[in-house]
């Protein structure tokens, strides 16, 4: 497989996993108090969108590459 193709065949899986969630959460900890040999943390969880214009986009770039790289043969 050309590595053209290969990326063009990740490029549609990541634009349909991003259409399909819609974004990615992680957790990460957060110092909340900070007294000599006192702490206390707390776990915050974050949330990152991916807007559907980028899932679309990278899913006919995908398309495009898989195109180009089949024209070359």
């Amino acid at each position: 497989m050309k590595p053209a193709a290969i990326v063009g065949v990740l490029l549609i899986i990541l634009g349909v996993v991003s259409l399909a969630f819609g974004g990615f959460s992680f957790k990460h900890r957060e110092k909340v108090v900070d007294l000599g040999p006192i702490q206390a943390s707390a776990d915050k969880k974050e949330k990152v969108a991916l807007p559907p214009i980028l899932g679309g986009l990278a899913i006919v770039g995908g398309v495009v590459l898989l195109v180009a790289g089949s024209r070359r043969a």
